[in-house]
């Protein structure tokens, strides 16, 4: 599979994100070769602290093939999933989650916990990380700094 296409799709909907002033997250879930979802953070338009990225995206997959269960599904993100996101993709079942930038912050794959691998869960997916890493997080840190210069005026 293809993993630089589908995260270009991701950065897509991170950049979209940002020009609606969300942080700018993007996320594609795809089975098959098939786009699935595709979604962006919502958290400021929807005022819902759950509507990230990645759940928007899980929530739009379930719908797409009418289960719960993502099996055979990779997930696209462009940062490293948080605990809530990172639980859900374990909850959904998806095979697979290809993420771009760490989170050393809030990552709950790689960075500050390793969920998705945990042998004490019922469950495990596989994990691609580092994929465009850089641009995935320069949309992210060039995203602050506009806010940090305009916090300023």
């Amino acid at each position: 599979m293809n993993h630089d296409f589908f995260m270009n799709l991701a950065l897509e909907q991170a950049e979209q994100a940002a020009i609606a002033d969300e942080v700018p997250v993007g996320a594609i879930i795809v089975r098959n070769g098939e786009v699935l979802a595709a979604a962006r953070n919502e958290r400021e338009q929807l005022r819902d602290p759950t509507a990230h990225a990645e759940m928007i995206a899980i929530t739009q997959a379930a719908a797409a093939v009418g289960s719960w269960r993502l099996e055979g599904c990779t997930i696209y993100v462009t940062l490293e999933p948080c605990p809530m996101c990172a639980g859900a993709i374990l909850q959904a079942r998806a095979s697979q989650l290809v993420y771009g930038a760490d989170d050393p912050k809030a990552g709950a794959v790689h960075s500050l916990f390793q969920l998705l691998n945990d042998p004490r869960l019922n469950h495990r997916v596989e994990v691609v990380s580092g994929i465009m890493s850089e641009r995935c997080g320069s949309v992210l840190s060039d995203f602050f700094k506009q806010k940090r210069l305009l916090g300023k005026k």
